[in-house]
This record gives C-alpha cells, structure tokens and sequence, in this order.
C-alpha cells in the first residue's frame, strides 16, 4: 500500500512539473512573471509541495531564476543571451547531428522516422503545441543517438535556456514551413549517413531559429517603444 502511494505521489510531481514547465514554454506565464505558489496550485489543482518541488526542477533547467527577496520568476533572456545562447546551441547540435549520423542504430532511426511523421500529422493539423513536443522529442533523439553523454547534458542545459522561444519561433506560417523542410532535411541526411551534411543541416537549422527569435525581439521592443 505504502508503494503504491509512494507512486501516486512520484506521478504527481511528474505531471506538475511537465504541466508547469508547458506554461513556461508555450508563454502562459510570460517571462519575468513571478510564479504565484497559490495561484499555481489552485490552477493546477495540487498542493503547494508540488509546485514548489516543481519551481525548483525548472530552476535547475533553467526555465526559472530564484531571486533574492522576489521568489521564483520565469526567465527573461535580453536580445545578447538570446544570440549568444543560441550560437553555442548551433554548435552543440551541429556535433550532436554529426555523431548521431555516425552512430544511429537502425532501430533508433526507425523510431525518429516515426516521430518525424507524427510531428507531420500535428503540423498539417497546425496543432503546435503538440508538434513542438514532438519537435523536441526529435531533437533529443538525435542527441541521444550521438551516444556522447557528457554532450547531452550539456544540450539539455543550454536549451532549456531557449525553450519558450523556439516554441514562439514556429508561429509564423512560412517559418514553420521551412523549418518542416528542415527536418525532413534531417532525416534525409540521417538515412544516408552523411555525417558532414547532418552538422550543416542541425547548424543551420538552429541558426535560421536564432534570425526568427531576435526578428520578434526586435520588433517587440519596436511596439513598446512607441507605445511609451
């Protein structure tokens, strides 16, 4: 009995960490918002111990900045750590891409054509908060199949810096778009073990996000300078 409460519990925090950690990426909770404990749990439908267990693992990724005297508050990147974030992330997946088309099981290649054309389906539904997950299944597949552990974390910590905005990154139309063909570019690359065009496909694919990203800096900042 102990076991399966202890269980019940582990699955509860789970699914409060990953349904907090959605509000992040998909802009419910907006960057720099501070993140209400209260207000969380009630929207949530939980306890506190939850929210609060859940604030610290985001604090850990990187979703979330804990501030002296102000609590927990979802991270803002200025346009500088944006380019910089996302230069070492280009060079990091760039490797990632290369080595995963190196050493890329048949079994785990099949799988990744698999998410490839779930993450189709939700794109041709224009469903983008399902495409994104599935986006970033695919990404950290690819990463996993580099089988360079010390690589992954180091991916994982660094894009968890640039989640949000690459989830925003997709809602343009033509972006999507290409971003789609990107993949796919990926894919292509994968199957022929062509290590060389899977570095250039990953890089270019994260730098073409970056020049999306600080495109709606720019223009933001541009809307909030004329309405001050």
């Amino acid at each position: 009995m102990a076991s399966i409460i202890e269980l019940n519990s582990q699955n509860l925090h789970e699914l409060t960490f990953q349904k907090l950690r959605s509000l992040l990426v998909e802009g419910a909770i907006a960057p720099g918002s501070k993140l209400n404990e209260r207000e969380l749990a009630e929207q949530l439908n939980v306890s506190r111990t939850p929210i609060r267990e859940a604030i610290r693992r985001l604090a850990a990724d990187g979703l979330v900045e804990l501030i002296a005297n102000r609590g927990a508050i979802a991270v803002q990147l200025t346009r500088e750590d944006v380019i910089h974030t996302f230069d070492v992330i280009a060079n990091l997946e760039g490797y990632s891409g290369e080595l995963a088309a190196k050493n890329i099981s048949d079994e785990a290649l099949s799988e990744l054509e698999a998410m490839h054309y779930e993450m189709m389906a939700s794109y041709a539904r224009r469903d983008l908060s399902s495409y994104y997950k599935l986006n970033l299944k695919i990404h950290n597949a690819i990463n996993q199949a580099a089988a360079n552990p010390v690589l992954s974390q180091l991916f994982a910590q660094v894009n968890a810096r640039i989640e949000a905005l690459r989830f925003r990154s997709n809602q343009d139309g033509l972006k999507w778009e290409k971003a789609v063909k990107e993949h796919q570019e990926m894919i292509d690359a994968l199957k022929a073990r062509d290590s060389a065009r899977m570095r250039q496909v990953m890089m270019s694919h994260v730098m073409n996000k970056r020049d999306v990203v600080v495109q709606l800096i720019d223009t933001e900042n541009l809307t909030q300078s004329i309405k001050a």
